[in-house]
């Protein structure tokens, strides 16, 4: 009996543990392609970086959470010669849930912008 609980107690904790693992992974891959749609987006020819973080917002407040949405930023960089539109989204890490620290996971998206 008392076999059964400790090693029930472990299992119960090492299953929680990947579920939350798991929970981590989809909010990040969630929001770096959210982050590279929106570049994408942004930089078609009638569009422009207000509108990349617009679409990057509403991406992420569509498959997460308004609260993901709050910190998206965009700039031009230079990639080997090429200019490019980055957005980058600061979100929280969701440590426990979907509760975490704020802006402790940031995120990037690139794309090429049309000359």
């Amino acid at each position: 009996m008392v076999d059964f609980v400790l090693v029930g107690g472990l299992l119960t904790l090492f299953f929680l543990a990947i579920i939350q693992l798991t929970l981590i992974l989809h909010v990040r891959n969630t929001l770096i392609d959210a982050a590279a749609s929106g570049a994408r987006y942004g930089t078609l020819a009638d569009r422009g970086s207000a509108d990349a973080r617009d679409r990057t917002a509403e991406l992420i407040g569509v498959a997460l959470n308004e609260d993901f949405a709050h910190d998206v930023t965009t700039s031009e960089s230079t990639y080997q010669g090429i200019r490019t539109l980055e957005v980058t989204v600061r979100a929280p890490l969701p440590v426990i849930g979907l509760i975490g620290p704020r802006t402790l996971l940031e995120v990037k998206g690139h794309a090429a912008i049309q000359p």
